[in-house]
């Protein structure tokens, strides 16, 4: 199983040292060249391997943690996204309402990600939270996440057990996003909420 970040900014870099953390390899991409993202990687451990985007479109999990308005440009580095994991942890704050159609930000993402199989996961919490250790006294911090298709969600859901968090599923895309994420000048209920998973 290969996994990819795209994206290499605060919250990319956070998710980096989530897989850090547990010796879990994982590309990193972005629109600049590898070469440019080799000091920041190479600070946050060995596991970290700046790659070009055309490569990072490969992996079997692709963790989209890109600003919303680059979406559509990273879902056509592709030529298909058929069978693949796509982890959506963009928020669409400041983005006006009318571009979405009627559709929630994850809908817009799914519909972009052409034959993926869409997770919402990462992005309720600000990214200095996401590179703490999700171990609090014991108990492991909560990622809230959503999908329309129940087997993906179950293989996003191993993979953030594997990075020490504590999924909670939301149910299907339209719900999560109303409960999770941000779209438009709003913030959903749960998004910033920082709870922690004991037992």
């Amino acid at each position: 199983m290969t996994y990819a970040i795209i994206g290499f900014g605060a919250v990319g870099q956070a998710l980096a040292k989530a897989f850090a953390r547990k010796g879990v390899d994982v590309r990193v991409a972005s629109r600049r060249p590898p070469e440019a993202l080799a000091p920041q990687a190479q600070a946050i451990g060995p596991t970290v391997r700046p790659v070009a985007l055309d490569e990072a479109v490969g992996s079997d999990v692709v963790i989209l943690a890109v600003p919303f308005s680059q979406v559509a440009e990273v879902a056509h580095a592709a030529a298909t996204w058929e069978g693949r994991l796509v982890i959506d942890a963009t928020n669409a704050y400041g983005t006006p309402l009318a571009e979405f159609g009627g559709l929630t930000s994850s809908a817009v993402v799914a519909r972009a990600f052409l034959g993926a199989r869409v997770v919402k996961g990462f992005n309720h919490l600000p990214a200095a939270k996401l590179a703490a250790d999700p171990d609090v006294k014991g108990g492991r911090r909560v990622i809230f996440t959503s999908s329309d298709d129940p087997d993906a969600q179950a293989q996003a859901s191993s993979l953030m057990e594997r990075l020490g968090y504590a999924p909670v599923v939301l149910g299907p895309l339209a719900q999560g996003a109303v409960l999770a994420q941000a779209q438009g000048n709003g913030w959903a209920p749960l998004a910033f909420q920082d709870l922690v998973r004991f037992g």
